[in-house]
């Protein structure tokens, strides 16, 4: 199952929330929503500095994750930024892979 980075930044109004929900009945609600599509929360940080909250999640698919991800950003208390992870075997598959690419600005050869 397709992995992904979840970093979220709490707005004012999330931190309130946060408040009154604590710290446990935030993790508990990811890990509920992220069962409800199909996936599993693999690990949940709380942090400071850039970010306030780290997750790696596994979702079935990028429009479940997406559908995830809108979801909770559409709640105006935090801001996401949600990253497919790859696997080493995924990179090389990649390498392997045959492109034809001529970057810009180079003219014709």
């Amino acid at each position: 199952m397709p992995k992904y980075l979840v970093q979220a930044n709490y707005t004012a109004d999330g931190v309130k929330g946060l408040r009154t929900d604590k710290a446990s009945g935030r993790v508990e609600m990811l890990k509920h929503a992220v069962e409800h599509i199909g996936g599993k929360l693999e690990v949940f940080y709380w942090a400071f500095g850039e970010h306030d909250a780290i997750a790696i999640i596994d979702a079935p698919d990028n429009v479940k994750a997406a559908a995830l991800s809108m979801a909770a950003a559409s709640s105006g208390h935090l801001r996401l930024h949600t990253t497919p992870l790859m696997t080493a075997a995924e990179v090389d598959q990649a390498l392997a892979e045959e492109v034809s690419y001529r970057p810009g600005g180079l003219g014709r050869r």
